[in-house]
């Protein structure tokens, strides 16, 4: 598995689409920042989507597909600075719209999605607020829009499943077209190009739980230790140890978080050879112990669900 895939594996992402609508002008919707991936394609007509903040504004045409990041909120309408509905009352509003073959209205989609963990908020923060793609006659990417496009026109038997599967398609292709072509991609994901570091890092996130050594990481390269270690460092800011560290205490805390695993199960999991080492460990990186970590991670979701949002 290459590390974009283990990323996307281990970050849990799961997509549902939320609205697929059509709205004759006057019409807006606003979403919360809450929503950590919102995806944005129009089927037929035009609409804007902008952020609070100037300058913003991206036009919405079928053949596009907009992704934009969790942390802000974001409009969509049928002009920029539309008056704007929440989606509870815009779908209330547009529950009994006109058919999408009427010549002024707009058919959209927004899907969500949402990851997982610590792994999932890092592949996020990698990408940038608001991306649009426009993809080439070539691209896989527009395919998927067409096919996505052509499911949405008529209600067909399974459709939910095939839009949640062609979501998972748009979703893959556009991370990985915008890691390719951002200069500010994750040094991950450009290291793992790279001849002389590819295997190595593969290596130890297919199996973070080996006591890797860097001797071992720079045999898998084909490097001497020093070049390796040397290398690895440019690339990616920090020692293949440091590394490998830093990637083994996100995995601990996502389970922590997320499963009921034991403390010595984790510590397997992660590399650790007991749960004493692995708690030193993390009181090291953390300050705290995984227990009371675990604790009040679980404390903080459970006030987060019982809160009205």
């Amino acid at each position: 598995m290459d590390l974009l895939s283990d990323h996307l594996v281990r970050a849990r992402a799961t997509g549902a689409v939320f609205a697929r609508t059509v709205a004759e002008p006057p019409w807006g919707l606003r979403l919360g920042g809450s929503i950590q991936l919102s995806v944005h394609t129009v089927v037929r007509g035009r609409g804007y989507l902008w952020l609070d903040s100037p300058g913003s504004t991206v036009e919405l045409i079928p053949g596009s597909v907009t992704l934009v990041r969790g942390g802000v909120t974001h409009s969509i309408g049928h002009e920029p600075g539309a008056a704007c509905l929440e989606p509870e009352e815009f779908r209330a509003r547009h529950a009994h719209a006109g058919p999408a073959d009427n010549p002024r209205a707009t058919v959209f989609l927004c899907g969500a999605y949402r990851f997982s963990g610590d792994v999932g908020a890092g592949l996020l923060d990698a990408l940038p607020q608001v991306m649009t793609f426009a993809a080439a006659d070539d691209d896989p990417l527009r395919e998927v829009i067409t096919m996505l496009s052509r499911e949405l026109v008529r209600t067909e038997p399974a459709q939910q499943l095939v839009l949640d599967r062609l979501l998972d398609l748009l979703l893959v292709l556009a991370i990985r077209s915008e890691f390719r072509r951002s200069a500010t991609a994750p040094r991950w994901f450009r290291a793992a190009a790279d001849p002389r570091l590819g295997a190595g890092l593969q290596a130890m996130h297919e199996d973070p739980a080996h006591s890797w050594t860097v001797t071992e990481l720079a045999e898998l390269s084909g490097l001497s230790r020093a070049a390796f270690a040397r290398v690895f460092r440019e690339a990616l800011g920090q020692a293949p140890m440091q590394y490998l560290t830093n990637f083994r205490m996100a995995l601990a805390r996502d389970h922590l978080r997320a499963d009921g695993l034991t403390l010595p199960q984790i510590a397997d999991a992660v590399g650790y050879g007991s749960a004493f080492a692995f708690a030193a460990a993390f009181r090291r990186h953390h300050g705290e112990p995984p227990g009371a970590w675990r604790h009040r991670e679980r404390a903080a979701a459970d006030t987060h669900l019982l809160t009205p949002h």
